[in-house]
């Protein structure tokens, strides 16, 4: 397996008038290409911040972050940006849906900025559409759906540019227990197809389908380990 993270040392201070918050303190972590990661830990412990400089959402005040080869931890924004796009699928726990839009319109809509023409955008927004089950939904707005058809839709958007990696910060914070456990199902279908899943979350039931677990308190790592449960446990939810 190839590593597709690697942070050296990273950390990250925050000014907040006379204060000095340090978010994180010295993280050094590694992650494989097709592992299935959760960040977990309580608030305040760093996982969010992590998840922003591993998702090129924020730089490191201090370390080194390499992601897929490439340094990142002094890029400009823009070029942040251009390595966003590209590299990392984020699925975020209020879906960040547009309401006037189509299920397929906020789809292709990361293919604009990377280019693509209407009918090829349309092509590649529908089968992503299929592969998280909602071929059919196309046309419809997302006040049409409901929070776990809108969430496949967030996830049909953060496949849509075959990225690298894929971020998932609290997927099932705003759904109910049947349609979290039916959204981790739909996760694992991604994982088996290789994609690299990171996901932060707060809840010890949805963390334990990770294969992985990193927990995170005051800025440092507090145990990073492999989940022993997660065949057990997704045998025990497919009998459900």
């Amino acid at each position: 397996m190839s590593t597709i993270i690697e942070t050296h040392d990273i950390s990250k201070v925050y000014r907040m008038g006379s204060e000095t918050i340090h978010a994180l303190k010295s993280v050094s972590i590694k992650i494989q290409r097709g592992e299935y990661v959760a960040f977990m830990g309580p608030s305040g412990s760093g996982k969010s911040t992590l998840m922003n400089i591993i998702g090129c959402l924020d730089t490191p005040s201090g370390g080194q972050y390499v992601l897929n080869g490439n340094d990142v931890s002094n890029m400009t924004d823009n070029e942040l940006a251009e390595v966003r796009n590209k590299e990392i699928g984020f699925v975020f726990q209020t879906f960040n849906l547009l309401p006037r839009q189509s299920s397929l319109e906020n789809v292709a809509l990361p293919l604009i900025y990377a280019g693509y023409n209407k009918s090829d955008r349309e092509e590649k927004a529908q089968q992503a559409l299929e592969s998280v089950g909602l071929g059919n939904r196309g046309k419809h707005k997302p006040n049409e759906l409901s929070g776990g058809q809108r969430q496949r839709v967030a996830i049909a958007r953060a496949l849509i540019n075959d990225p690298s990696i894929i971020l998932a910060d609290e997927p099932t914070g705003n759904l109910d227990t049947k349609t979290s456990y039916e959204i981790m199902e739909l996760f694992e279908n991604l994982h088996a197809k290789g994609n690299t899943i990171i996901m932060v979350t707060h809840e010890e039931d949805i963390a334990k389908y990770a294969h992985r677990i990193v927990r995170l308190r005051d800025g440092l790592i507090e145990s990073d380990e492999v989940n022993p449960d997660v065949t057990s446990h997704a045998k025990v939810n497919a009998a459900h």
